[in-house]
């Protein structure tokens, strides 16, 4: 986790970088001023970058050297379950399909967005609740 944390650094503030110098570049060169999508974009893109990064450093302080970070560690150190997945849900693709259908709303008109968002939460949900028996399962 040290090791993702300082990858996240670095990704945060290389962009910190590159934003404040695309909006040097834009602000002196382009007749409009600085461009509106792009140096805000970059921002929040190195403002995310920190946000992970910090949160990876505060919850490396608080746990164990992991294995990833032992420098003689072995490979089979990290064996063991990884995570819970439920190979036969159609849940995923509901929620992939909402979100298709999202974003071709934007772009090709607000009724295919409502559609969408109606296949999104029914995924989101169906996802979510996948494993709930309920509050009166025996």
């Amino acid at each position: 986790m040290r090791a993702t944390a300082k990858i996240f650094w670095i990704l945060g503030v290389f962009f910190l970088i590159v934003a404040i110098a695309y909006g040097f570049i834009t602000g002196r060169y382009e007749p409009l001023g600085v461009e509106t999508v792009g140096f805000p974009a970059m921002l929040a893109l190195a403002a995310l970058g920190l946000m992970i990064a910090m949160v990876l450093s505060l919850t490396a302080r608080k746990h164990e050297i992991e294995a990833m970070d032992d420098l003689d560690g072995e490979v089979a150190a990290e064996a063991g379950v990884q995570g819970s997945f439920s190979p036969y849900s159609w849940a995923p693709l509901w929620a992939a399909v909402g979100a298709a259908l999202c974003f071709l709303g934007v772009a090709a008109g607000w009724w295919i967005f409502a559609f969408g968002v109606i296949f999104a939460i029914y995924g989101v949900l169906s996802w979510v609740l996948e494993y709930s028996t309920g509050q009166h399962a025996h």
